[in-house]
């Protein structure tokens, strides 16, 4: 038996019937440290020392990072 239900909601309201937190908050303090850390108000150790603590795997996860940035040059959209 195969049942299919297609429900027609925005993303914000999927993430309510879901009951999954907004985090919004988190999202937009996190890009807003990412734009200052871009903009050079942030030391380069500052912006390492944050990226180390928010991705997961440590090193590994740090790696993926350095490759991001590489991979584009160093340009911001």
């Amino acid at each position: 038996m195969k049942v299919t239900i297609e429900l027609d909601c925005t993303p914000e309201e999927a993430r309510r019937m879901m009951g999954l937190p907004d985090l919004t908050p988190l999202h937009d303090l996190y890009l807003s440290r990412l734009r200052e850390a871009f903009d050079g108000r942030i030391a380069p150790e500052t912006v390492t020392a944050m990226m180390r603590s928010w991705t997961p795997m440590g090193d590994a996860g740090m790696e993926v990072w350095r490759q991001l940035f590489a991979s584009n040059g160093g340009k911001s959209g």
